[in-house]
């Protein structure tokens, strides 16, 4: 831009009909707040100045744009008397009149992109406008406000549905409440407007008429996309514009070489980031900043949140959540990455494996049925079916280590903290609370005991009683048999 831009975001509605402790702007679709959609697309089309109006929820949604970005001025709109007010009180918190161009937009129109915003903006400058409305032809403009034009086909002004004649309401180009201004103009133009309308409120579209009738030139830039325009006002309309987002987002992907094999069953939110040849399998959720290594191949029935990915990896039937998987490693299936996963490349975390804050290095593997919490096993170390690092002592959590090229038993218990070299053993079914040197091979279980005749003894008149009673019987009945026959 040529020009310095001012975007104000509106975001003080009350949202009464989300029914919700939460803002309405601040229910997410595709990973993202419809407040940060709107942010995020403002920023995509070179505002230099973004101004928040917040009203209703205001420390809730306050709090988001602080979180969002903290150069973004605030405006608190006490009582919500219309857009044009929310405006006025927008311009207040610059603190002076903002020069060159103003964009108006919503918190609540999760679809409009930064694309369509940097058009409206090169069209408004390119035609020399000082008023140009976002607009869409659509087949049922109930409820929205309709574009009047004059006689040549240009914007005469905008009437609200509220407010229009039965001529205008057949009308079906609506305005989609997103428009660009010239700042000097719109601030004179806000200060002088009416409530004389059927709500009461002052209304940002009366600025049409008002520059129309100053002799100022007013267009409209046509929206094809009329999804962009779609504003959310219940939970309902969340979910179906949730819905086109995901569509949109999956198409993307699919444009850029991946694979998605069931797109309606697989969710990716706005920040995924996916490599050319990623496969992605039914029942698939890619969440929050999830990245994807080319060659990899997730799910079916896999969410994965804020999870690194490395190539050719696969990771199958896994819920995962701030954890990272190598290059060339196996996850699943029906496994849990805690935050703080880290497995090395060509490592192998299995079937029913719970992994939390802890590392597994390059070749590692824990294939079945295990819980490894803040532990570090080191590269080429193989963890025993049924393993457990107990890492809490009911105060503190420790952690524990498990060498290079180590070999675990089955059904081992680490007691953290403690050491297992480079290289070393344990037996299975050993509790190990001691450091075990390099090589070194640890076991903890004594000598088996066996107590000839202790279910007969012990459980008399069990079907166990009987089954030993009868193997007994058979077992004497074989031996002169193999005497006989020299066996």
């Amino acid at each position: 831009m040529t020009d310095q831009v001012t975007a104000i975001v509106l975001a003080a509605g009350a949202g009464t009909r989300m029914k919700s402790s939460r803002a309405k702007v601040l229910h997410e679709i595709a990973g993202r707040s419809m407040l940060e959609h709107a942010l995020v697309a403002v920023s995509g089309a070179g505002v230099r100045t973004t101004v928040a109006v917040v009203g209703h929820d205001r420390e809730q949604v306050a709090a988001a744009v602080a979180a969002y970005d903290p150069a973004i001025v605030l405006a608190v709109q006490e009582q919500q008397n219309g857009t044009g007010h929310a405006v006025h009180v927008a311009l207040q918190s610059l603190g002076s009149e903002p020069g060159g161009t103003v964009v108006v937009t919503y918190g609540d129109v999760p679809l409009l992109s930064a694309q369509t915003l940097s058009e409206l903006l090169v069209d408004h400058r390119a035609a020399g406008r000082s008023v140009t409305i976002l607009t869409a032809d659509v087949d049922d403009p109930t409820g929205y406000g309709r574009i009047v034009r004059d006689a040549d086909g240009g914007v005469a002004a905008i009437r609200e549905h509220r407010d229009a004649s039965a001529d205008e309401l057949a009308l079906t180009e609506i305005n989609s409440g997103i428009l660009v201004v010239d700042g000097p103009f719109l601030s004179r133009a806000v200060q002088s407007l009416e409530a004389s309308n059927a709500q009461g409120e002052l209304y940002l579209t009366d600025i049409v008429a008002k520059a129309v009738a100053e002799g100022l030139p007013v267009g409209a830039h046509v929206l094809e996309d009329v999804w962009q325009t779609e504003g959310v006002n219940d939970r309902a309309q969340l979910a179906r514009l949730g819905r086109e987002l995901n569509r949109r987002l999956t198409d993307h992907w699919m444009a850029e070489g991946v694979t998605i094999v069931d797109p309606a069953t697989t969710w990716i939110d706005s920040a995924v980031t996916l490599a050319p040849d990623v496969t992605i399998l039914p029942g698939t959720q890619l969440l929050g900043a999830t990245v994807v290594g080319a060659g990899a191949t997730i799910g079916p029935d896999t969410t994965l949140r804020n999870v690194e990915v490395g190539e050719r990896a696969t990771v199958e039937r896994t819920h995962g959540s701030d954890a990272v998987v190598g290059a060339d490693a196996s996850v699943g299936p029906f496994a849990y990455l805690r935050p703080g996963a880290d497995l090395g490349a060509g490592g192998k975390i299995g079937t029913f494996v719970e992994v939390k804050n802890s590392t597994l290095g390059a070749g590692a593997k824990v294939p079945h049925l295990s819980y490894v919490g803040d532990a570090d096993i080191g590269a080429g170390a193989n963890v025993g079916a049924g393993t457990i690092f107990a890492n809490y002592d009911g105060v503190t959590k420790n952690r524990s280590t498990i060498g290079r090229d180590a070999r675990t038993g089955s059904n081992n218990t680490f007691v953290a903290p403690v050491t297992v070299g480079d290289g070393a053993f344990t037996g299975a079914g050993s509790t190990i609370r001691e450091d075990v040197p390099p090589g070194a091979l640890a076991v903890s279980a004594g000598p088996q005991r066996t107590m000839d005749g202790w279910t007969a003894a012990k459980r008399p008149g069990t079907s166990s009683a009987r089954a030993a009673s009868t193997a007994s019987s058979e077992a004497a009945e074989a031996e002169p048999h193999q005497e006989a026959t020299g066996e």
